[in-house]
């Protein structure tokens, strides 16, 4: 039969396909894939349903390694209307989006078959059906067939078929057909369905495969295996990740896989990295030691520089041997250099308060060229560097101070009489990786007397026929206290240094009178400290008015005062008449005195006296329409209030640069402050601990709402807030020698007591304007008074009002009586009642003058808190100072009145101070007074050690805190009471005490230690 004849081909067909010369059992593809079924692997039946029962028949046959194998043939073509199916079993996709099918058939040439019907075919069609499962081996129907879900792949034919068999395997026609079908989407699998309509053929195998990009790694980026897209023409995108000890050099790293499961379109890369070179093209080779690789890329391990090395593999970087450093700029392959050593023959040359400083170059400058010099500036107490600090910023440096290229630098507006240290610095490129200081030469140079600096101009205030009024701001360096103005003119039409006149004013304004109407006069003003005088200031041209002129002005003014004075009186009448409507029972009394108190006085002593104040004109310390101090604790959101007060600063113009100390609740910094448009100032900047809560927020920037209504040189200035961003800050001007107590204590005797009265006269006057405003410190003393670099006192810390309900462990300000008060600066009524007033500041300001006076002493010594509460209750009263002129000692007592309206107010404590400056002759007269009360009260003596209970050296200077110089009086011979009572000025300058205030209080120790010896019975020691 013809079915017989179709087994012995597909045997020899099989043995014929493996014939060729490959190792898979169908011929070589050129893609990857993967299988996923395979009917040349079949080592039992297929199992594939057919249909009809006597259409597709599974026959066995051989390969040529005599192994099973199972196929499937149809040779219908003698009967008529064939419609044999062929399903195949299930086939998992595995995730596959398209599926290629191959098949190798054999068909019969119809041409070739006798007595064959017309409807022989030699083609056949390939369907496939998708599902999750199975299709049942039970489907036989006809219906099913008819009605089934399958999609058709295609219509296969034969490209060669043949016409009858030579045994001897040498004709064989073998067809091989791949088809591809998809997307596949709607099920796990699928089942193939061949469908045979008449055609005499068999199929020898049929394998099922999907493409994909092999895994690979291109551009030192591994590529993992992946699937090709739903159509032949997809492009599927593979994330890349870089191999070992490589790095991305461009992102994203990925590749295209093509429908073929070819790569394509390469994007992004890797490179090896720093300490690895490439060996080809996938592998990052680590650099071996002594040699490095410091960037990543294509590069090559190199030898590492001169005074370097690399003791491990994969270095990056050659470290530098013991004493040799690379610089921030240097370059991995640059040779490590050494600092440079110290400059040579410094000299230095003194003008007044200028020094000219030059050197040669160091004898190593380190293998480097980038050598350049720092100048580093002390001011010191004496000719040890530890009492020695940093200058402040206004010294001013030329060319500069930092990074200079020339061997040479003039530095300016140094202090007078004042001892500074300088160091010269070699420094290159390096010098910041050492461990050790920069080399440098140090040379010591005393500052000559020097005058003021030059007034920067005058303003004209009035004018009249006959004079003009003039005003100017003080130098912007006085070097010391002003102690006046001369103020020098001439008429201009003869300019002649024999015509000009000179006259003196003590305040920075003067009245130029004897002049001649409409006529211009030349001025110039200079100002005088105890240096001299300073000089000139340029020539400003002034004119008088004519006689014509300053009748009409003098009419208007005239005219001007006399309306001011009607409605004046006007508006006292109303205040008058409303004060008696709203008061029936007080008979008031109008009193009017122009540019003063308004006062309606009641003949009813038992009530109050109401008052209406108009602020005086007299003295310019107040005008009319001056500003109230406003509490922010009034608000009802104390927000509010800073954002009224003070101004909100953006945070990119602060730059925080060192901390300088700690507040109550945060660090506090020394900074730059750079307004939009405006020039760099240094500032001092609070700031607000992290964790606060919201009710210390609102204390802390409670100080800035209080302090932004103050306008006053001699309170300090709010340059602003930050409150928008963290932290919270509050900026202020900044003080270059900070604290009053401390700067006193560090400058102990250093100035003449005219200067001390100049930096009480500020403080005055900044409390004369506090007081003008309603507001009452409550904490003024020296801790609270800052300094700047010229000497100038500003008042400070305006938080204390938070405190004063507030206990506190501060032996610095808690009493007895509960509550938050610095005991030894506080008015009895202060601490007795919580009375703070202007008066009360006042006795805090007596108490400020002995500070100063004292150079920083603590007021009481060790008393303690309730000690002082009970002296000051017995009528005791602080000392004078040592040295201490009397009028100023009467000043203090003055303050310390216990009836609180006897002492004095803060303009009254201004114009003392002011006539102390103009006549420093009372500045000069005797310390004797003492203080009221009983004449041998036991605290009176605190000042001084009790002389009967010393018994040795260390002990006395313990006594005058002055234990510092024990090693010097013990190595020189002093080293018994009995020796000391013999020393003398210049056995003191000898041994090394060269303070002028540390000589004053040991020479009048010593001449008490000698009283105290002539007292004695001859029984009795020192």
């Amino acid at each position: 039969m013809l079915k017989d004849y179709l087994h012995s081909c597909i045997q020899l067909l099989n043995q014929s396909c493996f014939n060729y010369k490959c190792n898979q059992p169908f011929c070589p593809l050129f893609f990857v894939t993967d299988t996923v079924m395979d009917t040349r692997t079949a080592t039992a039946e297929l199992g594939w349903i057919s249909f009809p029962a006597n259409g597709w028949e599974e026959v066995s046959g051989y390969d040529e390694n005599l192994n099973t194998i199972r196929t499937y043939q149809v040779c219908n073509v003698f009967e008529p209307s064939q419609n044999n199916w062929l399903l195949t079993t299930y086939v998992d996709r595995r995730a596959a989006l398209r599926i290629y099918v191959e098949i190798r058939f054999t068909v019969r040439d119809c041409a070739s078959i006798p007595s064959v019907l017309g409807s022989c075919k030699e083609t056949f069609n390939l369907y496939y059906l998708e599902t999750d499962r199975a299709v049942s081996e039970g489907i036989r129907g006809v219906e099913y067939w008819a009605n089934a879900p399958f999609l058709k792949v295609d219509t296969i034919a034969a490209d060669e078929s043949f016409s009858q068999v030579d045994f001897g395997g040498r004709l064989m026609k073998v067809n091989t057909e791949v088809r591809s079908f998809g997307p596949l989407s709607k099920g796990k699998g699928f089942h193939l369905a061949f469908q045979d309509l008449g055609a005499c053929m068999s199929l020898l195998a049929v394998r099922v495969f999907y493409k994909k990009c092999p895994s690979i790694v291109q551009n030192f980026a591994y590529f993992p295996e992946t699937l090709t897209g739903a159509e032949s023409t997809s492009l599927v995108i593979a994330r890349g990740s870089c191999i070992p000890n490589a790095e991305e050099v461009d992102v994203p790293i990925k590749l295209y896989c093509n429908g073929d499961g070819e790569w394509m379109v390469p994007i992004g890369s890797c490179s090896c990295k720093a300490g690895y070179e490439p060996d080809g093209d996938n592998l990052c080779r680590a650099c071996p030691q002594g040699t490095f690789k410091s960037s990543q890329g294509p590069g090559l391990c190199q030898q590492c520089p001169l005074n370097s090395r690399s003791t491990v593999e994969a270095a990056s970087l050659c470290g530098c041997r013991n004493g040799y450093y690379r610089g921030d700029m240097d370059k991995p392959q640059d040779l490590c250099t050494s600092v440079p050593s110290g400059p040579r023959n410094l000299v230095s040359v003194v003008n007044q308060t200028s020094v000219q400083l030059e050197w040669h170059p160091p004898r190593d400058i380190g293998h480097r060229e980038d050598l350049s010099y720092n100048v580093l500036c002390h001011r010191c107490h004496n000719s040890e560097r530890r009492l020695c600090q940093p200058c402040d910023d206004s010294v001013a440096y030329v060319p500069g101070r930092r990074g200079l290229k020339v061997t040479k630098v003039e530095i300016s507006k140094l202090r007078a009489h004042t001892t500074y240290t300088f160091d010269i610095q070699a420094v290159n490129g390096v010098s910041n990786k050492s461990p050790y200081p920069a080399q440098q030469v140090s040379i010591n140079i005393t500052t000559n007397q020097a005058a003021p600096s030059v007034v920067p101009i005058m303003h004209q205030v009035s004018s009249t026929s006959r004079s003009f009024s003039l005003s100017w701001p003080p130098p912007e360096h006085p070097n010391g206290i002003i102690l006046d103005y001369e103020i020098r003119y001439y008429d201009q039409s003869h300019p002649s240094e024999f015509n000009s006149s000179v006259v003196q004013s003590e305040t920075p304004s003067v009245i130029l009178e004897g002049l001649r109407p409409g006529t211009g006069y030349v001025v110039q003003v200079r100002a005088r400290t105890v240096a001299g005088y300073g000089a000139y200031s340029k020539e400003m041209l002034f004119q008088t008015l004519t006689d014509d002129e300053f009748k009409s002005e003098l009419g208007q003014q005239l005219s001007l005062i006399a309306g001011s004075l009607v409605g004046g009186v006007c508006i006292v009448s109303l205040v008058a008449i409303t004060m008696c409507s709203v008061f029936p029972k007080y008979k008031a009394v109008l009193i009017l005195s122009p540019f003063s108190e308004v006062t309606l006085r009641s003949d009813i002593f038992s009530g109050p006296t109401p008052t209406v104040t108009f602020p005086t004109l007299s003295d310019g310390h107040s005008s009319p329409g001056v500003k109230i101090y406003i509490d922010p604790f009034t608000y009802e959101d104390p927000n509010e209030a800073v954002r009224e007060f003070a101004k909100e600063i953006d945070p990119s113009c602060v730059k925080i640069e060192e901390v300088i100390g700690s507040g109550e609740f945060g660090e506090v910094y020394k900074g730059r402050l750079k307004p939009v448009g405006k020039r760099e100032i240094p500032v001092a900047i609070k700031t607000l601990k992290v964790g606060y809560t919201e009710r210390q927020r609102r204390d802390f920037l409670s100080e800035a709402s209080i302090m932004g209504q103050f306008d006053q040189p001699n309170i300090i200035r709010l340059e602003g807030v930050v409150t928008k961003s963290r932290p919270t800050m509050i900026i202020t001007e900044f003080m270059e020698n900070g604290a009053l107590d401390s700067f006193l204590r560090q400058n102990d005797g250093q100035f003449p007591v005219i200067q001390l009265v100049g930096m009480l006269r500020g403080i005055a006057s900044g409390m004369r304007y506090l007081a003008e405003m309603s507001y009452v410190h409550r904490d003024l003393a020296a801790r609270n008074i800052l300094v700047n670099s010229n000497l100038v006192c500003k008042v400070s810390d305006f938080g204390l009002s938070r405190y004063l309900e507030e206990d506190t462990s501060d032996p610095t300000y808690t009493s007895s009586l509960g509550g938050k008060i610095p005991v030894r600066w506080t008015a009895p009524e202060a601490i007795a009642y919580r009375k703070f007033t202007s008066a009360s500041d006042v006795w805090s300001y007596g108490i400020v003058t002995w500070e100063v006076m004292s150079y920083g002493e603590r007021p009481y010594w060790d008393m303690s808190n309730q000690d002082v509460i009970n002296a000051i209750e017995q009528d005791f009263r602080l000392p004078a100072p040592m040295d201490c002129p009397t009028v100023l000692h009467q000043l203090m007592l003055d303050c310390w009145q216990k009836d609180r309206n006897a002492r004095p107010k803060f303009p009254d404590v201004v114009n003392m101070l002011d006539k102390m400056i103009r006549n420093p002759a009372s500045l000069k007269a005797g310390t004797n007074n003492v203080a009221p009360g009983p004449s041998h009260h036991p605290l009176l003596d605190r000042g001084a050690p009790d002389l009967s209970r010393l018994s040795s050296v260390e002990d006395w200077l313990a006594a005058l805190k002055m234990s510092q110089y024990r090693d010097s009086f013990l190595g020189s011979g002093f080293t018994s009471l009995p020796l000391v009572t013999q020393i003398t000025a210049e056995d003191l300058q000898r041994i090394g005490v060269s303070l002028a205030g540390h000589q004053k209080k040991i020479l009048t120790s010593v001449q008490s230690m000698r009283h105290h010896v002539d007292d004695q019975s001859p029984t009795e020691s020192v």
